[in-house]
């Protein structure tokens, strides 16, 4: 896979970071019964940097969690192109009961992955609602998910890869259309 194309720079993730945070606490009329829980790796990140923006323009934290899916599926593989996510690791402290779960990803694709978080979710407890943010939507939805806040959507087509990079795993933030 080759770049094709720059579509966010540091600055451009730092805004939509931003952006969403502002979204977030708007949307839920403050962050009382809010947690937010990003999906490994780099949406573990990202939540984490919008709970330190909420914390910043709200005065007080925001309740956070991690969740860890590995995919089965190998794309090489026919055998086992159609396996689901598979939920490795839930790390959620915060009683979800009643409370609106804010699942963090990085690029919303197939829907796959989102549905075995939220399938994670309602093992825990019943959360009063469960919302969506994610850094870049890119389209080819599989299943019937939409996200509630969106940093950029980034229309692709399936031969194209969405690559996002993050300063604590990567060195830098930045997200490129890979073909």
């Amino acid at each position: 896979m080759v770049e094709k194309a720059d579509i966010l720079d540091d600055k451009a993730v730092a805004r939509a970071i931003t952006r969403i945070a502002h979204e977030i606490i708007e949307r839920n009329k403050g962050i009382d019964e809010c947690i937010l829980v990003g999906i490994k790796t780099r949406g573990a990140f990202i939540a984490k940097r919008l709970a330190e923006k909420i914390e910043k323009i709200e005065g007080k934290p925001i309740m956070t969690g991690e969740l860890d899916i590995t995919l089965y599926r190998d794309d090489l593989s026919v055998k086992n192109k159609n396996q689901e996510p598979l939920v490795q690791q839930v790390d959620i402290t915060h009683n979800i009961s009643n409370k609106k779960v804010v699942l963090v990803d990085d690029v919303l694709y197939t829907g796959r992955t989102v549905r075995a978080a939220m399938d994670a979710v309602m093992d825990l407890g019943r959360p009063a609602q469960i919302q969506l943010a994610v850094l870049i939507d890119r389209g080819h939805r599989e299943l019937p998910i939409r996200a509630d806040y969106v940093g950029k959507n980034i229309p692709t087509s399936s031969d194209e890869r969405i690559v996002v990079k993050m300063q604590e795993s990567d060195g830098k933030d930045q997200v490129a259309i890979h073909e």
